[in-house]
């Protein structure tokens, strides 16, 4: 009896909702985002209200929703993506035409358009930072703490060098 009752509960813990699983799901859920009345909705699709209260309940549309959301945002990136490529080999095309012609304005041109279409495909594949930057290795206060850091380190002839060393390694300046 008690194994019963534990595999009774186990099922029921397990269960499915039964909106997800239901052969209309996409008719169904259909209606509720266009605020069909539950009972309505039950009525013509044959199942509880509860069910549907629930299926609202625990979120199982937003989350539908969002990862169908998600899909066609890696759709249209996916599509400007080949549309810039597109638009690349386009150009790379011209002018090598152009520069096969003698024809040196149009190559020029193409140029121009070849190297726009570069730093667009550089941006949208996240190449190419387009933020603001910031150096902080001419600033006069970078200078002073550095000058003030490697003073303090001159009793100790090893630290120093190997400051020094790291901070040509992150800053590129001797």
């Amino acid at each position: 009896m008690k194994d019963q009752l534990i595999a009774y509960v186990g099922c029921t813990m397990t269960r499915k909702c039964t909106v997800c699983i239901h052969p209309d799901r996409k008719a169904i859920d259909r209606a509720l985002l266009q605020g069909d009345t539950l009972r309505d909705i039950a009525r013509q699709h044959a199942v509880s209200k509860d069910a549907l209260h629930r299926h609202l309940s625990e979120e199982h549309i937003t989350t539908r929703i969002a990862k169908a959301e998600e899909a066609k945002e890696i759709a249209r990136a996916d599509t400007l993506l080949n549309q810039v490529r597109d638009l690349q080999t386009r150009a790379m095309r011209i002018l090598q035409q152009a520069e096969q012609a003698g024809d040196l304005r149009t190559a020029c041109t193409a140029i121009r358009e070849a190297r726009g279409t570069l730093e667009l495909l550089a941006k949208v594949t996240g190449e190419l930072e387009t933020g603001p930057s910031i150096s902080i290795t001419m600033a006069p206060e970078w200078i002073q703490v550095r000058t003030v850091i490697l003073q303090t380190l001159e009793p100790f002839p090893e630290a120093r060098a190997q400051l020094i060393a790291k901070l040509q390694e992150v800053t590129h300046v001797q």
